[in-house]
């Protein structure tokens, strides 16, 4: 699951697993933190590409590492969303916080 995190051109690229529920959460939350800090990166993004079940663990993920980019003047973004996946953000009002790209 390393490779599913990289830094580029100063953004924490995520790319999340096929299913996104508790326990996988705390383990991407965790990850994603260390990078943050270790790293200094500007802005986090959340690939959804391969991803087809988040519950609201997920939304606690995103949530969570915008709280912490957004202190440092960051943001987060999502690419790659499918149907369901945006369908998600957009009900718990994620896509306020979250830029959402095609």
């Amino acid at each position: 699951m390393e490779e599913d995190f990289k830094v580029i051109d100063n953004c924490l690229m995520i790319r999340m697993p096929i299913e996104v529920d508790h326990h996988k959460s705390v383990d991407i939350s965790k990850r994603a933190d260390r990078y943050i800090v270790s790293k200094k990166v500007g802005n986090v993004v959340f690939d959804f590409e391969r991803t087809t079940f988040m519950d609201s663990s997920g939304v606690g993920v995103i949530l969570g590492r915008y709280k912490k980019i957004s202190c440092f003047g960051g943001k987060v973004y999502a690419v790659h969303a499918g149907n369901r996946i945006r369908r998600m953000l957009l009900l718990s009002g994620l896509e306020n916080i979250v830029e959402i790209m095609e």
